[in-house]
């Protein structure tokens, strides 16, 4: 990404206060652009958001994406020029106890964000984050972006239809040349400092080695397309750069690790462990768990042609990252600090700051 390009530039950023949204926003902030974020609530705690002091940097509006009117009002008040649309119910297994919420909050208020981005004048572009889990199950290959659209799960549909929302306001209201340019991402199982989302396996990894307790793993063999949060996002808002200056960047786009680093859960979590320095106890659950697929890859081809854009960190130096910034906050380092030299570091295509050589 560019950062001239970003300094000075109005951002819209929904779900600003969650685990990503926080990495964005200090990264913009970082970059001199004027951020307006807008979420309903701090999702937990503690949480990167409060520990790195992300409100600080820019102006948050306290707000639900149900909320159309609201949305709108925002919008109209801020005159974004880049939208980065990141709020949602971002968790499998909740959406399957909460269908209804996950449903209203990721479909509903995508339909509700582009209603209010297609009301406000001066928007240039529009990208819109749903997941790795929109496309329909196989096993034969790596996913690519025109890949059928499915999920099995509330979460992954309900992104799959915000995938299927987005391409149609792209064609009935979004596609003229006056319009802003609307994007679709899919990424998934990221890590980084600062996640404490629930039934998330790092912050469960870090935790049951901080207590010094077992950790129980559903998949332990299911295969994922690990990176540090830092590399998706780059790819975020390399495309967003574009779509100010290209129309012919408006559609989905995958931003996935290299095929070496889809590794398997277990993998994973030995290597954290050994990372940690300390022993790890694994279990199995004794009760039935919801299926998932056993392997998911993506196939980020189009972004490396297309875009240039590259994954800067491969798994070993983002998994360093990750464990050096709960390391050092426990050991009392400032949150803000830990978070904000990550980024220089990654921006200057460096290792980790946090990291020793």
């Amino acid at each position: 990404m560019n950062e001239a390009f970003w300094h000075g530039r109005r951002v819209f950023v929904t779900g600003h206060t969650g685990f990503k949204g926080s990495w964005l926003c200090l990264w913009l902030a970082w970059c001199g652009a004027k951020v307006v974020g807008y979420s309903d609530t701090i999702p937990t705690k503690p949480s990167l958001y409060e520990v790195a002091g992300v409100g600080d940097e820019l102006t948050s509006v306290i707000g639900d994406v149900r909320d159309r009117d609201l949305l709108c009002r925002s919008l109209a008040k801020h005159r974004p020029e880049v939208v980065l649309h990141l709020a949602a119910q971002p968790l499998v297994r909740r959406s399957y106890a909460q269908p209804v919420l996950t449903y209203e909050t990721n479909t509903i208020g995508t339909l509700n964000l582009l209603e209010a981005v297609r009301a406000t004048d001066g928007v240039r572009a529009v990208v819109v984050v749903t997941t790795d889990k929109v496309y329909e199950h196989h096993e034969s290959r790596r996913y690519r972006e025109d890949d059928p659209l499915g999920g099995h799960d509330p979460y992954s549909s309900s992104k799959a239809c915000a995938e299927l929302v987005t391409a149609s306001y792209r064609s009935a209201y979004l596609g003229g040349n006056s319009s802003p340019a609307v994007a679709t991402v899919r990424a998934g199982n990221v890590i980084g400092g600062g996640d404490w989302a629930e039934d998330r396996l790092v912050p469960d990894l870090i935790a049951a080695l901080r207590a010094g307790t077992e950790i129980e793993l559903r998949y332990p063999g299911a295969t994922r397309p690990w990176q540090h949060v830092l590399n998706p996002l780059d790819g975020y808002l390399v495309l967003a750069e574009r779509l100010c200056s290209d129309r012919s960047a408006a559609r989905a786009w995958n931003f996935g690790p290299d095929a070496s680093d889809s590794r398997p859960v277990e993998w994973l979590v030995a290597e954290v462990a050994r990372e940690w320095g300390s022993p790890l106890e694994i279990t199995s659950p004794t009760e039935a768990q919801p299926a998932e697929a056993p392997s998911l890859e993506l196939d980020s081809s189009l972004a490396r042609e297309a875009l240039g854009w590259t994954p800067r960190w491969d798994l070993e130096l983002g998994l360093r990252a990750t464990v050096e910034w709960y390391r050092r906050l426990d050991e009392g380092e400032d949150g803000r600090e830990l978070t904000v030299a990550q980024i220089e570091s990654f921006a200057k295509d460096s290792r980790p700051a946090s990291v020793s050589a």
